[in-house]
């Protein structure tokens, strides 16, 4: 058994015996890195990360690795960086010890190609892009801004065309933003900004993941300037996503946001039922397992947000019938999807603004209209985000019943109450109550009127 079809096995139970939110914590971007010997040893985020799982969780993982492995095996935490273990920092910039250096390769995971791209209406304009770039490198879109929201195989995308480029001689770098950043500091603190152009300035290609990490951060946006401008003039590729496109980056300087526009622009959407489908019976497949249509279409049609939670239920799904012995029915998926899934809500967009206009105290007026003072701003993209998750319109539809607003900015409004979600607890709470406000109440009170 290959280490990551192991590890993915085994998280498929564990998953089930966390909370979401310990899993989400924890374990939700782990990765394995390698199964040798009755070892597996898998990467996770940080340092205390590693603590956190070897002191509290190593028991249980222990028993389910060794039960997936059908021997006894050891599991080893240690430190990644943005998917390369910390095993490596030896070697400059982290490069991975598992590709050999003369194929040019890069931070690039050998398991992300193009073959195993599930294509749809979604994101067919993106493959193709990603597709015309991979065959000929700097002379169809340069530079290429993929963009979309988080899980939607963005990273994928850029890993694949590393993957496909690597039959050549050319050198190709794969990074993310806050590693390229992590990188430069680094290379400051060392002295080593020499060498740290001569590595990103010389390679062909580029494959620059998260830009808006660079957003704030003057010297490292000065450096990546200067960069991009070396690579661009030599006519070396350079590939960029990001979860906004240029047009919707506050806080980044214009030289930027139209260099950024000089290529290609290219959206990845969330993917239609059919697609859903189609990656669920892939992911299945890859395992040597045939999912029952009845059960494939089940899970695609309760998880719609995006593809890594969508593998995330397909995991449990698989692990829950294989633990207990369940046949993969329709209500073995019921079971153990129960505690992932929000429940339906039978709101409207016209609910929910009554209830945040009255819960912030600004009118839904205010929300529609174009003033965009912190007070109304936040209550607008907590709209935003709420009708995301509550009800089935798409982003374009959801700007327009918000004023006309650009469905990119919609897409920007529902990522950053997602981000504040996670960390501000008094806007979170806010954001609960309303829900519970929703859910309890199929017909609100009107909101009250502008002045």
């Amino acid at each position: 058994m290959q280490a990551d079809q192991l590890w993915q096995a085994a998280l498929g139970r564990i998953e089930l015996k966390l909370k979401r939110e310990d899993y989400e914590t924890w374990l939700s971007d782990s990765q394995a890195i390698s199964y040798e010997d009755g070892t597996l040893i898998v990467g996770v985020r940080s340092a205390y990360a590693k603590d956190w799982l070897a002191n509290r969780l190593y028991g249980d993982i222990h028993r389910i690795v060794s039960d997936v492995a059908d021997r006894t095996c050891s599991v080893r935490f240690i430190v990644k960086r943005n998917g390369v273990h910390s095993g490596d920092a030896d070697e400059l910039f982290g490069m991975r010890q598992d590709v050999p250096p003369e194929s040019g390769l890069s931070r690039v995971n050998p398991n992300n190609r193009f073959d195993n791209y599930i294509v749809g209406a979604a994101n067919r304009l993106a493959h193709a892009a990603c597709m015309a770039v991979a065959e000929s490198p700097a002379t169809a879109y340069n530079p290429l801004f993929v963009y979309g929201g988080a899980g939607l195989g963005k990273t994928h995308l850029l890993h694949a065309i590393g993957n496909h480029v690597a039959r050549t001689n050319h050198r190709i770098l794969y990074v993310s933003g806050e590693t390229f950043t992590n990188d430069l500091v680094n290379a400051i603190r060392t002295h080593t900004t020499d060498e740290f152009r001569a590595t990103y300035r010389t390679i062909d290609v580029l494959l620059l993941d998260d830009v808006q990490f660079l957003i704030g951060k003057e010297r490292t946006q000065e450096e990546f300037f200067y960069t991009f401008n070396d690579l661009y003039q030599d006519n070396r590729q350079i590939v960029l996503s990001s979860d906004r496109p240029p047009s919707a980056f506050v806080g980044l300087e214009e030289r930027f946001r139209s260099r950024f526009e000089w290529g290609l622009t290219t959206d990845v959407q969330p993917p239609d039922l059919e697609t859903r489908m189609a990656i669920l019976v892939s992911k299945a497949e890859e395992r040597g397992i045939t999912l029952p249509a009845e059960v494939t279409e089940y899970v695609a049609q309760q998880v719609q947000s995006n593809i890594r939670k969508l593998e995330g239920a397909l995991n449990r799904v698989l692990a829950l019938a294989r633990m207990m012995g369940y046949p993969l029915t329709v209500q073995t998926a019921q079971r153990a999807l129960s505690d992932m899934l929000t429940p339906s809500f039978d709101v409207d967009m016209d609910q929910i603004m009554a209830v945040v206009s009255r819960h912030f105290a600004v009118s839904v007026d205010d929300i529609t209209g174009a003033r965009r003072t912190r007070a109304i701003a936040v209550p607008r993209q907590v709209v935003m985000y709420l009708a995301r998750e509550m009800t089935d319109l798409s982003y374009p539809q959801i700007g327009e019943n918000l004023g006309g607003r650009d469905h990119t900015t919609v897409m920007y409004g529902c990522d950053k109450i997602a981000a504040l979600f996670e960390k501000d607890e008094d806007l979170r709470r806010q954001i609960l109550e309303v829900k519970r406000v929703l859910a309890g109440r199929a017909h609100p009170e009107p909101a009250h009127a502008s002045a």
